[in-house]
């Protein structure tokens, strides 16, 4: 199971979704959100709520870090919470944070959920959500709101809605937003999770992923079980592009034993901050096989 910070794919399944909760174990997902909110309608929620352990148990015995998505606390969200802490889920997430505010409410919320079931407090991390224009601009102060904050998801569906602009497969009406989002994560030191592709084709969500990936991001987030996969295909260093940056590496490396503080590799001048990405490419490609933390 890779650690929160390193999951490339961060699945959302409604309470009562017996079809696709069925395929979350197989699916390949890192992580997998169990969602109160807008894939579960009200309804729903109790049936939801009285199921809740069992699905939170059965993904982290199938090696997938269990999540939950609850509600606004000034809602639904106090009795989903109730509901999945006995799980102990690594992340709870929360819909629609207006300000770092929300999310001091809810780390003392979670606080009182781990005295209440005997987790070690601090243990459970959180993910705001963020999906207005309001919050976007505020994205580095909510992700530094509490220290167990661990990432920050862009959402897209509200968000677009929010903008005034038509949801479209290409993102484009979402282009300067999560760039914005992605280098305020950054700035915060936090994990910044793309919003999910809400369409059915794969080859679209692989695309989307390899788009996310070309800004320096390394999650996304996604509702068909089917596309985890190709995501976590996306943010997963080549062959190639390992290759690449052992060249680059060597390259440096002689570089330097000749005394010069940048290289030449096939026409390119590469300096400093180049090694530098090599580096984090090969580090990154190491842990995911599994040789390192």
């Amino acid at each position: 199971m890779l650690p929160l910070h390193l999951c490339r794919s961060w699945l959302f399944v409604g309470g009562t979704d017996a079809a696709r909760l069925a395929r979350v174990p197989g699916s390949g997902a890192d992580a997998a959100i169990l969602e109160f909110e807008d894939f579960t309608p009200p309804a729903e929620r109790p049936a939801a709520r009285a199921a809740a352990v069992a699905i939170l148990e059965s993904w982290r015995a199938a090696g997938i870090q269990p999540t939950a998505r609850v509600n606004p606390l000034a809602g639904d969200g106090r009795d989903d919470l109730a509901a999945v802490m006995p799980a102990r889920p690594a992340a709870i997430l929360l819909p629609k944070v207006r300000s770092p505010d929300d999310i001091l409410v809810l780390d003392q919320a979670v606080s009182a959920e781990e005295r209440r079931n005997a987790i070690a407090e601090g243990t459970t991390r959180l993910v705001p959500n963020i999906e207005s224009a309001a919050a976007l601009f505020q994205t580095q102060a909510i992700a530094t709101a509490s220290g167990r904050v661990i990432a920050c998801l862009l959402a897209s569906e509200d968000l677009a809605t929010d903008l005034g602009a038509p949801r479209t497969r290409s993102g484009g009406e979402l282009a300067f937003a999560r760039a914005f989002f992605h280098a305020a994560c950054v700035a915060a030191g936090r994990l910044s999770i793309d919003y999910p592709y809400t369409f059915a084709d794969a080859d679209g969500a692989v695309r989307q992923a390899g788009d996310a990936a070309a800004l320096g991001m390394t999650a996304k987030s996604l509702v068909d079980p089917g596309h985890a996969a190709g995501i976590n295909a996306a943010f997963t260093p080549s062959p190639d592009a390992v290759a690449a940056a052992r060249r680059m590496v060597a390259a440096f490396s002689a570089a330097r034993a000749r005394g010069e503080g940048r290289a030449e590799l096939d026409g390119h001048l590469l300096e400093v901050p180049t090694l530098r990405n090599a580096e984090t490419l090969l580090a990154r490609a190491a842990t995911l096989r599994g040789e390192g933390a």
